[in-house]
């Protein structure tokens, strides 16, 4: 190790794992942990320490030394600049196993389990264009390269559309491909940019909080029907209207086109009203004989076919036998619960978002489904004593909560109702850990299943199976 001016400099440090959130592993020869970003397990590297902590040492790669036999090339051009898909230049199979270990390691570390069955992490059979749903944002100050800041030339038009470039919310990258959603993604996001440019549109200012042109999102069914929604900082009827009339013009896919005016601080879509310019305004999904009216606010899985995996395993998980009441936490809109309701005598749904909640009562509708019925409120105060008194008592439980796992009050009103099974779902098994941590004097951990829903990234979703002691 040494120091240049204020840097500390770690030199020869062997990566051997994967850690939370992508990053690479090492040791340096005092023994203290190194976090590597921008390398992959199997580099020896040297890297600047960005935070040094009493026992561990967050670092950048600076330089690779030796390169890992796991690397491959990236496929995109904006890998290691675009927040995304870090795990671009670290082989698929590598991915899944240091995946897998990570669940594995979270369950023993935090929970404190030791028996229980792993089975093999479910892969994706598509590691690119598996996305059903991309949102692009708009801006007029295009994120600079270092070669283009050092070349001094001037750029004078700045406009952009893409990603957000990490910890610079004001700064987006102008994206020439991305390989996370199928054509014409990439086609209508390049169209939209070039008539922009072309016809003088404004795109949004950031900082300054204002201009035009805000967010695209882009959403597909599996049939390739698309939903396209513009948010928009302000009305400008005569250029909405060329605009969303070229996209239909140029993109027959285009089902329904949708937008909205939001001159907030911020562009989340979800307190915004929605309007229609051409089409329903939603698009309709199936799965496996389940039907779902997709809306522009409706929460879906964006990896669709993995999605069906995931639902099926949890299905397998609680072998129900058709005379069950399931209780079924975090609802969404509705899917797992439908999923499994062919499967059980009674499904109790609860959310919190009464939209979803709205929407899961249609879809039972539409699927002809009278033994579901859902309810909307904060799981931890409406999944209360009343709330039970009032139910059957449940048999099998699902849990799907958000990535902060469950909150103490529901986890205490899961040990007070035992059920005689538990299958909890989630999409960050540390937080599952920690939850499983304190079921663990009544229930068993049977076994674990990690699915693999975001290739080329370091997010794992998994599938837990309790039984009551």
């Amino acid at each position: 190790m040494r120091k240049r001016k204020q840097n500390i400099i770690l030199e020869n440090i062997k990566l051997v794992s994967a850690g939370s959130k992508g990053v690479a592993v090492g040791r340096t020869d005092e023994g203290k942990t190194v976090l590597v970003s921008g390398a992959v397990p199997g580099d020896i590297v040297n890297a600047r320490v960005k935070k040094s902590k009493s026992n561990y040492y967050e670092a950048e790669m600076i330089e690779i030394v030796e390169r890992s036999p796991f690397r491959v090339e990236p496929k995109c051009m904006h890998f290691g600049v675009c927040g995304g898909c870090k795990w671009q230049n670290l082989s698929y199979d590598k991915q899944l196993e240091f995946k897998q270990d990570e669940v594995y390691n979270h369950i023993k570390r935090i929970a404190g389990i030791e028996d229980f069955e792993t089975m093999p992490i479910l892969g994706s059979d598509e590691q690119y264009f598996y996305r059903n749903k991309m949102e692009f944002s708009f801006s007029n100050a295009r994120w600079l390269t270092q070669y283009e800041i050092s070349s001094e030339e001037n750029f004078g038009n700045r406009d952009a559309l893409g990603f957000h470039i990490p910890g610079m919310w004001s700064k987006i990258l102008d994206l020439k491909e991305c390989f996370l959603q199928e054509d014409p993604s990439n086609a209508m996001r390049l169209a939209i940019k070039k008539h922009a440019v072309e016809n003088g549109l404004e795109f949004f200012d950031v900082k300054g909080q204002q201009g035009f042109l805000r967010t695209v999102m882009f959403r597909q069914n599996s049939k390739g029907e698309w939903m396209v929604l513009f948010q928009l900082f302000r009305e400008e009827k005569e250029n909405q209207q060329k605009l969303f009339d070229f996209m239909l013009s140029q993109f027959p896919q285009i089902k329904t086109l949708l937008f909205c005016h939001n001159s907030k601080q911020n562009d989340s879509l979800y307190d915004q009203v929605v309007k229609i310019y051409s089409g329903d305004g939603f698009l309709m999904e199936e799965m496996e004989g389940l039907k779902f009216k997709i809306g522009p606010k409706s929460f879906f899985q964006t990896n669709y076919k993995q999605a069906l995996n995931l639902y099926a395993k949890t299905l397998e998980f609680a072998d129900l036998k058709g005379d069950e009441v399931v209780y079924d936490l975090y609802t969404g809109t509705g899917t797992i619960a439908q999923y499994v309701a062919r499967k059980a005598k009674q499904v109790i749904g609860i959310e919190s978002v009464q939209e979803s909640i709205d929407a899961a009562k249609e879809h039972a509708e539409l699927n002809g489904l009278t033994n579901c019925t859902f309810y909307c409120g904060d799981m931890k105060e409406i999944f209360n004593d009343e709330f039970i008194a009032q139910h059957p008592k449940a048999d099998v439980l699902i849990t799907d909560p958000p990535r902060d796992g469950m909150h103490q009050k529901v986890v205490e009103q899961i040990l007070k109702i035992a059920p005689e099974k538990i299958v909890y779902v989630s999409c960050n098994s540390a937080t599952q850990a920690r939850d499983l941590a304190l079921m663990k004097d009544h229930y068993k951990l049977v076994k674990i299943l990690p699915v693999d829903m975001f290739p080329q990234t370091h997010h794992v979703e998994n599938i837990a199976l309790l039984i009551k002691i």
